[in-house]
């Protein structure tokens, strides 16, 4: 493959998007609180990581833990803070939402997209709880900005979800799947070699860049291993 594949880490601090640019990662997803599965980072803290690194942020646009938008209350504060970030020089997102049911919130993503105003953004692994991962992607087809699913391929991880993740790479381009399949949740080094055969161009990592847990800060070396992996080196 001749591009370069995207390698994204997660960065809760400007220690950890430092230590993972210099590993070589190409985007960063910017959260606090990952007790709580990645919750929206302040505006200072997303000003403080910009001005230390070079490469693109995605900001995650979720304010409590699990795939529910919330209350109206909690709808208002949610597009409070898209709106802050923004002023504050963000330029690239993450969310996702679900409906009782199980199937996508879709005017709680209507409502968060009409304030990124075209900005990029992923939709996140609320795709993995969906009831129905297709319906999801038809319904969300052509909002503006979308251009990437990050997903496992099931909640249980990218063990379990291999073969879905497979499947839906080879249906890219067609209606619902024209947007970048960002494989992360449980993903693995030796994942990475299938997935890039079967075209996958972009890796996820959070857990997998700190050796050490998460009480520890991104390590560059882990993050180097896995940008060589990544470009099947």
């Amino acid at each position: 493959m001749s591009e370069r594949a995207v390698l994204e880490v997660i960065a809760l601090d400007a220690e950890d998007a430092v230590a993972a640019q210099a590993g070589g990662a190409d985007r960063l997803e910017l959260v606090t609180d990952m007790a709580a599965d990645g919750l929206t980072p302040s505006p200072g803290t997303f000003a403080g990581i910009s001005a230390e690194v070079d490469v693109p942020l995605r900001v995650m646009l979720r304010l409590t833990d699990g795939f529910a938008a919330g209350s109206p209350a909690e709808r208002d504060r949610l597009v409070r803070a898209a709106g802050e970030l923004r002023e504050a020089g963000a330029r690239e997102f993450v969310l996702g939402f679900l409906d009782a049911s199980g199937g996508v919130d879709l005017a709680a993503v209507e409502l968060l997209v009409d304030v990124l105003d075209g900005c990029s953004w992923t939709f996140h692994r609320a795709l993995d709880h969906a009831a129905d991962r297709d319906a999801l992607r038809r319904q969300l087809d052509g909002l503006p900005g979308l251009d990437t699913y990050l997903t496992a391929g099931s909640p249980a991880g990218v063990d379990a979800g291999l073969p879905t993740l497979l499947a839906e790479a080879a249906r890219h381009g067609t209606p619902g799947y024209t947007q970048r399949l960002l494989v992360g949740g449980g993903l693995r080094l030796t994942h990475v070699p299938h997935l890039r055969t079967a075209g996958v161009d972009a890796f996820h990592i959070g857990s997998a860049a700190r050796p050490h847990g998460w009480a520890t800060p991104v390590s560059s070396a882990a993050v180097a291993q896995w940008r060589g992996v990544v470009d099947g080196g």
